[in-house]
């Protein structure tokens, strides 16, 4: 099973295909563990198999009880075509219990569901976050400001996109010089807890771009003047409350046609060796 997941992270970038093929071999072996079932779903996500990202997922929930995965979740009801019952299983968790990069890519998600029913105004409400801060720069900043030029764009306001987009590429650039050459591929094999553990959210890191002022500690809940300069920082606390107005929908998401909910370990199969190599899709 271990060695299926150590080939699915290596293909996925390059070979999705022959990822998930070895993903679904490590599932047959161990369907009832988390990081299994959660690999399956995300390499069913590279190849557009959004329904089974669906299932893997919510089983993933029920097996694991974290919610990291959320913006996948939401993502995939927008590649099913269903926007509506994304932007109502994104609101059904408190985004407060979330870490930093999670809500930032549950925003990102959210606001492409708004884009899609046609609602930039509400697209770009849904990035203004205090994530959105161009004095920092954190892993998910340049994807998060990406994603703002992105609904600036749709909105008309060309100039606006165009600095928001050139902070994306300068915190991108902050990063890479931070991290240096310290890219090289690794593999890590973690063993499952029963017991979850929440202290994981301060792992994430920060470059400085600009020290802020005593007058900027306090949040506005605004999105920041695009004309300051951005750097890198501490990273923000985890327990900053939401800007929804809205009752958070209920946890059980909507039964569909397209993709069952089963707890049930994938179909074993008898003629696929354990360390034998996946056959190669033609």
């Amino acid at each position: 099973m271990a060695k299926h997941l150590v080939m699915a992270g290596r293909l996925i970038e390059d070979e999705p295909e022959e990822a998930h093929k070895h993903a679904l071999s490590a599932g047959r072996r161990a369907g009832r563990i988390g990081v299994v079932r959660e690999t399956i779903a995300i390499t069913a996500y590279t190849v557009g198999d959004y329904a089974l990202t669906l299932r893997e997922l919510r089983t993933y929930r029920r097996i694991t009880g974290r919610d990291d995965q959320l913006p996948l979740m939401v993502d995939s009801e927008r590649g099913l075509g269903r926007p509506e019952r994304a932007l109502e299983l994104g609101r059904s968790v408190d985004v407060s219990t979330l870490a930093p990069a999670v809500r930032v890519s549950l925003a990102i998600a959210m606001s492409g569901a708004r884009l899609d029913l046609g609602q930039p105004d509400a697209a770009l409400g849904e990035l203004e976050i205090p994530q959105l801060d161009r004095r920092r720069a954190f892993e998910y900043s340049p994807a998060l400001f990406d994603a703002y030029a992105t609904v600036l764009e749709d909105l008309g306001r060309d100039r606006d996109a165009e600095e928001w987009r050139t902070l994306a590429e300068r915190a991108d650039a902050a990063l890479e010089a931070h991290h240096g050459d310290d890219d090289r591929e690794t593999v890590e094999v973690v063993e499952e807890e029963l017991e979850l553990d929440e202290s994981w959210d301060a792992e994430d890191e920060s470059v400085p771009l600009e020290e802020p002022t005593a007058d900027d500690a306090s949040e506005t809940g605004e999105a920041p003047a695009p004309d300051e300069e951005l750097v890198p920082d501490e990273e923000p606390a985890a327990d900053e409350e939401p800007a929804a107005d809205e009752e958070p929908a209920s946890d059980e998401e909507p039964a569909s046609d397209e993709e069952p909910a089963s707890d049930e370990e994938p179909a074993s199969d008898d003629a696929l060796d354990t360390d034998a190599e996946p056959e190669h899709r033609g």
